[in-house]
């Protein structure tokens, strides 16, 4: 009898209570419901979404940032790493394998933390302004996410709510339905993220959201728009090609403007240069930077890929941090369309000569004592004036063409150079290129513009966006009728090679497999198929997705 009194003693008092009565209310430790309150709050989410794109575009780890370059017309792998890289294309573009699930993860992790801030934001403590700000740059990330996705996959699913459960039914949306998305997306940063001369360096603006909405146009076939789009970047007042020497090195010979746009600490705007558009951001031996004085770890390996191995006679395996490539390994060899036939084969063009982005200094072919210190010790060790040259050896991993852009010439961190009889000499653990990062400059936005005055059948306009890059390297002018979609991927090699993500431009223009099949014999070799042109839906998400049929792309198992 008791034990009924007591329990319906406390009938009233449940009933009397709240319904928010057994609701859980953090309030000394974080969790989902109190993590995104302040601006400070929203502020650490954006953060993460900046750290998401540097993760997958520039130091992931070992491999996947380079995804972009491999299977190109660029270069092909001086040590066939299977899955990990594009040696085997098949075994590369495995549904299940690692290139494809990666990136997906990653671009849908930074469409999911978008997700949370665009939705949660509303309902914070943030001012009307502070959430403006916020929304922008997340819905900035979201549309460039998805852009991605459609350049890589085709249509996907579109998600543009926070999930909050499990779901298993996601069907794929149509390309176009994607890149719709994609415009409504980065219309909103554009209109609200502020100008290049507020936002600090690194952090995204108003202009490198048109810029990708420009693109997102072009894909979509919007060429006015596109070239409206672009317009805007390129006629702001606050922005222009570099055309004079600048920066920390600009007075060493020999050397250029094109020179000095890859010298480090010339990048960002605070150190004078207006071409650049959206930079990543490194920093020497802060927590999180990515660069570190005694090490690579965390940063973006380029001159590991791209420079040569210097290991055979006489060279006897000496990295050494001037022109002889630095910490190289040779995985990534460039092709003979990248060293040569995009600059008009040889000497007897004016143009390999007079192109100030082929001169010796920015695209090494020949090492000798006036170049590398190394070298010089070498040769008066065989008692010789040697020189060496790449158009005189078989093309190895040890021995070939690159452009100084990836390496760090003369300037590593001192915490990597050894004692050594040979000057700048480098410890094994180089091999990053130890400068920030262009995302994106203002020269392939002149290059995108002419892709859409093409398009649009303006060849003349077209014509005249390219020579104002050309002009700049000191190339001769290209005539409106020898303007094609070829041509203007030719451009892009001469201007952003291993520096733009190429992947995206010849998926984006459909022209991959074309270009490999025409440029690198290599891959050709290895599995080219023509619908490489798009990677395959990850299996394990077809598989997960039961509540669904979630398509794979044509081609695929």
């Amino acid at each position: 009898m008791k034990k009924i009194i007591i329990f319906l003693a406390i009938i009233p008092f449940i009933w009397g209570c709240d319904e928010d009565f057994l609701e859980e209310r953090p309030e000394d430790f974080l969790s989902s419901t109190n993590a995104f309150t302040t601006y400070a709050d929203f502020t650490a989410s954006v953060n993460n979404l900046y750290y998401l794109v540097r993760r997958q575009f520039y130091n992931r780890d070992e491999n996947r940032p380079f995804d972009f370059v491999y299977g190109t017309d660029l270069v092909f792998d001086g040590e066939p790493g299977g899955t990990q890289r594009h040696g085997n294309m098949v075994q590369a573009y495995d549904p299940a394998g690692d290139i494809a699930t990666t990136h997906w993860n990653l671009l849908y992790k930074t469409i999911s933390e978008a997700n949370t801030i665009i939705e949660r934001a509303p309902l914070s403590e943030m001012t009307e302004e502070e959430t403006i700000d916020i929304v922008s740059q997340a819905r900035f990330f979201r549309g460039f996410a998805y852009n991605v996705l459609a350049t890589l996959y085709g249509g996907v699913p579109i998600v543009i709510e926070e999930i909050k459960e499990p779901k298993i039914d996601f069907v794929r949306a149509s390309k176009n339905e994607v890149l719709q998305q994609v415009i409504e997306d980065l219309s909103y940063a554009a209109q609200n993220l502020p100008s290049i001369t507020e936002a600090q360096d690194g952090r995204i603006n108003n202009l490198v959201a048109n810029h990708y909405l420009a693109e997102a146009y072009l894909s979509m076939g919007m060429n006015s728009e596109a070239i409206a789009t672009a317009t805007v970047v390129i006629n702001d007042p606050n922005t222009g090609l570099m055309t004079s020497r600048f920066g920390s090195r600009s007075t060493e010979e020999p050397g250029d403007v094109f020179w000095d746009l890859f010298r480090r600490g010339n990048q960002n705007r605070a150190n004078g240069n207006t071409e650049a558009l959206w930079v990543i951001q490194f920093e020497l031996d802060v927590q999180g930077g990515g660069i570190q004085s005694g090490s690579r770890g965390g940063s973006y390996a380029a001159e590991r890929h791209f420079a040569p191995l210097l290991r055979f006679a006489p060279f006897n395996s000496w990295p050494v941090g001037d022109y002889t490539g630095g910490r190289g390994i040779g995985w990534g060899i460039t092709t003979e369309f990248y060293t040569n036939t995009v600059w008009g084969n040889d000497a007897s063009n004016p143009d390999f000569v007079n192109d100030i982005r082929n001169a010796n200094h920015n695209f090494i072919r020949i090492f000798n004592r006036d170049n590398s210190s190394a070298l010089a010790i070498i040769a008066d060790e065989i008692g010789r004036d040697s020189v060496w040259s790449t158009e005189t050896q078989p093309r190895i991993r040890e021995f070939y063409a690159y452009p100084t852009k990836v390496t760090t010439p003369y300037n590593h961190p001192e915490g990597l150079l050894r004692p050594s009889s040979v000057p700048f000499a480098l410890t094994s653990a180089a091999g990053a290129t130890y400068t920030d990062q262009y995302m994106l400059r203002l020269a392939e936005t002149y290059l995108l513009r002419a892709e859409a005055y093409l398009a649009n059948n303006q060849p003349q306009l077209a014509a005249d966006d390219i020579n104002v890059v050309r002009s700049r390297a000191n190339a001769s002018a290209v005539d409106p009728g020898d303007v094609t979609l070829d041509y203007i991927l030719d451009e892009r090699v001469r201007e952003l090679g291993l520096e733009e993500k190429r992947r995206l431009t010849l998926m984006r223009t459909n022209t991959i497999y074309d270009r490999v099949m025409r440029y690198n014999p290599f891959y050709v070799d290895n599995g080219m198929q023509e619908h490489f042109n798009l990677w395959p839906i990850p299996a394990n998400e077809i598989e997960g997705n039961r509540g669904a049929v979630l398509e794979q792309n044509p081609g695929y198992n």
